[in-house]
């Protein structure tokens, strides 16, 4: 009996003792579970808190920030390159498609056979030809407005009307002033364009035209002049294309090499007085003259 007391007493000893060791197991599987838990949620919380700090920073990073001086423009200028880009594009109604200033009798001719001798040919015109003569009475037609001198300002239309070389050049500077001042007049009006017009007697010639508009705005001069120029040129390059002919890359070409041109013409022009009103385009002058009996013509000039 003793025997088996001890033995049953032995058991009930080793039976306690596994299930102490199961509780603990158990305990400790918890334990681990919930540090494990605390883990993750300590990271989660620490990433979202770290994408919670870089995003804003990532967001000021590509904000832009308050313009600066040096990248603004003022009221004044957004207005006066808007009115420039409107009145000087081709799609402003003067009829500028219908004229070649000589250049379609000059490719008949075989003066101009190429963009190469087109490039030349608008090169002497712009420098040695109407386009600084033209520039310079736009640079003074501006100036009497801006100054109120309606005495120089008649002179000066009466003068370019009269510097014209030939009739059917004539026609196409007075017929494109006319329309340029009229479509002036009727969607971009403003104090004083009627009465610096009404100074003019008689027909105003083109470049007039847009420098008495260009002051009435209060546009700058040497935009005006410029953005004059490049029109001009742009003009005679669109007639010398459909001539020829010559591709749209071409065109582009010519124009970005003649870009030296119009800016060396536009400064000359802007300060030249007008008594250094002169050409020396001879063969341009006879080319505007010898269209008007030219068989076949695409162009009114």
């Amino acid at each position: 009996m003793p025997e088996v007391s001890m033995g049953t007493h032995s058991c009930m000893r080793m039976r306690h003792m596994s299930m102490h060791m199961t509780t603990v197991m158990r305990i400790t599987t918890i334990m681990i579970t919930v540090i494990t838990t605390i883990i993750i949620i300590t990271t989660t919380i620490a990433a979202t808190s770290s994408i919670g700090t870089v995003i804003p920073m990532l967001m000021a990073a590509n904000r832009a920030g308050p313009p600066t001086a040096s990248v603004t423009m003022t009221e004044s200028e957004t207005g006066a390159l808007y009115r420039l880009m409107t009145w000087l594009s081709p799609s402003f109604p003067v009829g500028g498609f219908s004229y070649s200033g000589g250049i379609e009798w000059a490719v008949e001719a075989g003066d101009i056979s190429d963009a190469r001798s087109l490039k030349d040919w608008l090169a002497a015109m712009l420098a040695d030809g109407s386009g600084f003569c033209d520039g310079v009475f736009l640079a003074h037609a501006h100036r009497a407005v801006t100054d109120d001198d309606d005495r120089a300002l008649r002179d000066v239309a009466e003068l370019a009307a009269a510097f014209v070389p030939s009739r059917e050049r004539q026609l196409e500077t007075t017929a494109q002033g006319r329309a340029f001042i009229e479509i002036a007049r009727a969607a971009w009006d403003c104090e004083g364009l009627a009465r610096a017009i009404a100074q003019c007697d008689g027909a105003v010639v083109y470049p007039v035209a847009v420098g008495i508009v260009g002051a009435a705005h209060a546009v700058p001069l040497p935009a005006t002049l410029f953005a004059f120029l490049h029109a001009l040129v742009s003009s005679w390059i669109s007639a010398g294309s459909r001539l020829i002919p010559l591709g749209q890359t071409d065109s582009q070409r010519l124009l970005a090499a003649l870009e030296g041109v119009v800016s060396g013409t536009a400064e000359r022009a802007l300060y030249a007085s007008l008594d250094e009103l002169g050409a020396a385009t001879f063969r341009a002058d006879i080319a505007s003259m010898r269209h008007e009996t030219q068989y076949t013509r695409l162009f009114r000039s």
